[in-house]
């Protein structure tokens, strides 16, 4: 994910982790109810959990999530 989708993982944390001013995102690790982001403002790492809007059911529910996720933030931008 961070590496084919790192514009995606800093689009979560700019969004959903209220984070405007990252400049960077690393996803740390996914679950059924969220995902654990390290997201870089200047020098700095901080922690950012973006909860999901529901249960993730399986991997198919969690790819089409986190595509609607992007989605969702691009036309926020």
């Amino acid at each position: 994910m961070n590496e084919d989708h790192g514009d995606a993982v800093l689009l979560y944390a700019q969004t959903f982790g209220s984070l405007t001013d990252a400049t960077a995102a690393e996803m740390l690790s996914i679950d059924t109810e969220g995902m654990n982001l390290s997201a870089q403002i200047n020098d700095t790492a901080l922690p950012v959990r973006i909860q999901f809007d529901h249960i993730l059911q399986d991997s198919e529910d969690a790819h089409h999530t986190l595509i609607a996720m992007v989605k969702q933030a691009r036309s926020a931008h």
